[in-house]
């Protein structure tokens, strides 16, 4: 775990000798991968590399709720950032151990005692300084190290007595699920406890099913699966939840007592949550300084995995402020088709986009939605995503009413015509005076009145504007008490674009 860019996967791609990184759309990882490695002794190790960018909170969560002890990578020529410190929260909260692995030490600014002075306010105190954290530095671009830290993972887990019953029935966690046109829904499972074997009826929250087939990282058929062994499944009934529990049951009759159960105590939850918003509304709209123009970019959200649509819902519930705001009306794992483009149509909001992480709508879809007018946004990097969802929030925005002073004039006379009212005669102090400008009428510092300019004379002359320096008479509609010594203040308003 660790912020974006410091090279965990790069570390990764080390200790197994791949090249994952390369692979990732941007440079970054945006899925929770699962890979086991074996060591040189025999021994081995499942490695769970989660993304690093600020959107992918819930999945930095997830992995450390699902291991046994977190590899910190902080870079040594950057330091501690918002997703380390993040990180290190998350594995607290799970309780397990950590080791600090300090990855770029082979660039010319590597400052790996730096590093360690900035984890030290967070109680990662090293052992060489009298603590009790582990810290490896490692250079994943030369392979330094890599043996070192590997080394230390075992000795952790040697020490922490990390062990799991093989001999019972399989429990674990979801690490990723997706949907795939020829297989159907898939899950890649993390087991924890037991033995997963192909064939087990598995529950897993609403979905469940036989394992039809089981495959490791690589795509190699396997019949069993051990604690600690992630494995990709098929034959659920359904995409499951990322970060959903699975266990294993006797007979399909028990999956579907449970699932059936689990599916109608979701049912009152939702019904709860829509009962709530529509009470919510209402009082909303019943308090006296309710904000009646709350406007909502309503989006339908696709992707290849169900941790991306968790990422994505998660990042734009945090854009948008007061009056402006956006509300997912429907994310399922897929590619965008028909039916996605007839929600957005039916849809009584006019702002309806539709977002597509890593899958692309098919031919249909685009078809009805070059008809009907929808915008379909493709994505395979999150945060152009985020970008486009703040572009366009931005652009809902009411413009901003700044005002612009143009000038003073002080009152030194005053006259009344007919038909007219009063008529003050002015000298321009400062800036200028403009006919049908607005105006604020000032006395002792106070505002008295604030109107509109009416007409604005040089001598017998009616002119557009006056300059500092020079007279004029001038009058303010539907206002006759002005006063020699007053002050007339005329301005403008100009609208200028809201920002985020």
């Amino acid at each position: 775990m660790g912020h974006v860019d410091h090279g965990k996967t790069s570390l990764l791609d080390s200790i197994r000798a791949t090249t994952v990184t390369s692979g990732e759309a941007g440079g970054i990882t945006q899925h929770i991968g699962a890979y086991t490695v074996k060591t040189p002794n025999g021994e081995t190790v499942t490695f769970l590399d989660t993304p690093g960018h600020e959107a992918f909170t819930a999945l930095r969560a997830r992995g450390a709720q699902a291991t046994d002890i977190v590899v910190l990578v902080i870079a040594a020529d950057d330091g501690v950032m918002p997703q380390t410190v993040e990180a290190i929260n998350h594995s607290r909260d799970a309780g397990v151990p950590i080791i600090v692995a300090i990855n770029k030490i082979d660039k010319p600014a590597a400052n790996p005692d730096r590093i360690k002075t900035a984890l030290s306010e967070y109680e990662l105190l090293p052992t060489d300084w009298g603590g009790s954290t582990e810290y490896v530095l490692v250079s994943a671009l030369q392979g330094q190290g890599i043996d070192e830290l590997v080394e230390v993972i075992l000795l952790t887990a040697e020490v922490e007595e990390l062990k799991a019953r093989p001999d019972r029935d399989a429990q674990g966690l979801v690490i990723e699920s997706q949907l795939d046109v020829g297989r159907g829904p898939l899950a890649t499972v993390l087991v924890q406890r037991g033995t997963l074997v192909a064939g087990d009826i598995v529950v897993i929250g609403e979905h469940s099913g036989r394992v039809r087939t089981m495959a490791d990282h690589r795509g190699t058929s396997m019949d069993s699966a051990g604690p600690s062994v992630p494995v990709e499944i098929t034959g659920l009934s359904g995409v499951p939840d990322a970060g959903e529990p699975f266990f294993v049951v006797e007979d399909d009759k028990d999956a579907r007592r449970i699932t059936a159960h689990v599916a109608e105590a979701h049912r009152k939850e939702r019904m709860a949550a829509l009962s709530k918003s529509g009470m919510d509304k209402l009082l909303d709209l019943l308090r006296p300084d309710a904000n009646l123009e709350h406007k909502k970019l309503k989006l339908i959200v696709k992707a290849d995995v169900q941790g991306s649509i968790e990422a994505l819902e998660q990042a734009f519930q945090k854009v948008g402020n007061d009056e402006v705001s956006v509300e997912v009306i429907h994310s399922a794992v897929g590619g965008v088709t028909e039916n996605d483009v007839n929600l957005a149509a039916s849809s009584s909001d006019s702002a309806v986009a539709i977002i597509g992480f890593n899958v692309r709508p098919d031919p249909r879809a685009s078809e009805v939605a070059e008809k009907y007018g929808i915008q379909i946004f493709s994505y395979n990097i999150i945060y152009d995503a985020i970008d486009t969802i703040r572009d366009l929030l931005t652009g809902m925005l009411k413009p901003l009413q700044l005002e612009d002073v143009l000038g003073r004039a002080e009152v030194r006379e005053t006259f009344h015509a007919p038909k007219v009212g009063t008529i003050a005669g002015c000298y321009v102090t400062d800036g200028l005076i403009k006919r049908n400008a607005k105006a604020r009428l000032l006395r002792n510092g106070v505002v008295i009145y604030t109107s509109t300019l009416g007409s604005l004379r040089r001598f017998k002359d009616d002119v557009r504007e006056v300059k500092s320096g020079f007279e004029c008479g001038t009058s303010l509609v539907n206002y006759n008490d002005i006063k020699v010594g007053d002050i007339i203040e005329a301005f403008q308003i100009k609208e200028v674009a809201a920002t985020l």
